[in-house]
């Protein structure tokens, strides 16, 4: 007979912090779920400090979980709330100025050393765009890719967020930039080159220029793909983008609400007229599955890109529910991809539909 969640919940009641209080009663047991003996749940402290020091409260944890009746394997993940402390002093920027006019060039260029570019974009913000980017970047280097991700969203990049990164970029000459690495992908963001806490306030001119630093000084090496995470809408970077590099293609994600769909078209429609392939559609935040009681529900609506993709003839690559352990992955700096769970899962087939059709 399988364990219950009052079981799981009455076992971590054992699980004392130094105050006296169990995590339970200070509410830091998040996202339990049970699959028949598989038991997954999500350990939140109020603080990265915190977290930093509950690592034996998360094998105690997962422990005395294993130990119930009915439980074959148990999953932990320990995360925190709110932002993350840089781990070591980020020393000062680079000797390369970041945001300049664009330099002349005859044409679409390719980046060197690297096979494939594919561009994420949407014609919306919201629809999860930049978390299908790096959880698709990390799924594809779990399958043996050689992986990079540009985040292109330069008034909010989230990429080094979601990839748990924080250090500045070196750049040993002042014109080269050499990337970061995490979760076996290579990536660069203009968010590891500014100040987090100051907005870029850029003309189009700075944007295109950001943009060709991005592709052409940053030292990418030896990629099968390189993934582009766009920001939202149909402005200056995919505009350079489409029309200064030598793209694969572009594939557009939308929740399958009437409001993002409308929006999405846009961005399908300015693809076609940049002369950009789109290699598909993928829909995001598609059904919610209740983790307590197993409901599930179509809080977007459903079946909405499948139709649109349908209606202009490009696959429909996938569909992803939205999901609280996503969401805590993300901002805790390890992709949802990067673990083991029904979600990696989802990435690692979205990952081989794009190996197997010869994209990545």
């Amino acid at each position: 007979m399988s364990v219950t969640r009052d079981q799981v919940l009455g076992a971590l009641e054992q699980i004392t912090l130094p105050g006296g209080e169990s995590i339970v009663a200070r509410d830091m047991v998040r996202a339990l779920t049970i699959d028949g003996g598989t038991v997954r749940f999500v350990i939140e402290a109020p603080t990265p400090e915190e977290a930093s020091r509950m690592g034996s409260v998360r094998t105690a944890a997962q422990t005395v979980v294993s130990h119930l009746s009915g439980v074959d394997s148990v999953s932990v993940v320990l995360t925190a709330h709110g932002p993350a402390t840089p781990a070591a002093p980020k020393g000062e920027p680079p000797a390369l100025k970041v945001g300049r006019h664009p330099t002349p060039q005859a044409g679409p260029a390719r980046v060197a050393g690297v096979d494939r570019i594919i561009a994420v974009g949407s014609g919306k913000g919201g629809v999860g765009k930049s978390t299908v980017s790096s959880n698709l970047a990390v799924a594809l280097a779990k399958e043996g890719r050689r992986v990079g991700l540009l985040d292109a969203d330069i008034y909010g990049p989230s990429q080094p967020r979601m990839m748990g990164v924080n250090q500045r970029p070196g750049s040993p000459d002042g014109k080269t930039i050499i990337p970061l690495k995490a979760h076996g992908v290579t990536m660069m963001s203009i968010g590891l080159m500014v100040d987090p806490d100051k907005a870029v306030v850029w003309r189009g001119p700075m944007l295109m220029g950001a943009l060709q630093q991005m592709l052409g000084q940053v030292e990418w090496g030896e990629l099968d793909v390189l993934i582009v995470d766009l920001p939202p809408g149909t402005g200056d970077v995919q505009l350079t983008l489409c029309q200064k590099t030598e793209l694969t293609g572009a594939v557009v994600v939308s929740t399958p609400q009437d409001v993002a769909l409308i929006d999405a078209r846009k961005a399908l429609d300015m693809f076609k007229s940049l002369k950009t392939p789109v290699l598909g559609l993928i829909e995001n935040m598609s059904t919610f599955h209740c983790p307590s009681c197993g409901y599930e529900t179509q809080i977007f609506g459903h079946g909405g890109v499948a139709a649109e993709a349908e209606k202009i003839g490009v696959p429909m690559l996938g569909s992803l529910p939205i999901d609280l352990d996503t969401r805590l992955a993300g901002d805790a700096g390890t992709p949802i991809a990067a673990g083991d769970s029904p979600m990696a899962d989802a990435y690692r087939q979205l990952a081989r539909r794009f190996i197997d059709g010869g994209m990545a």
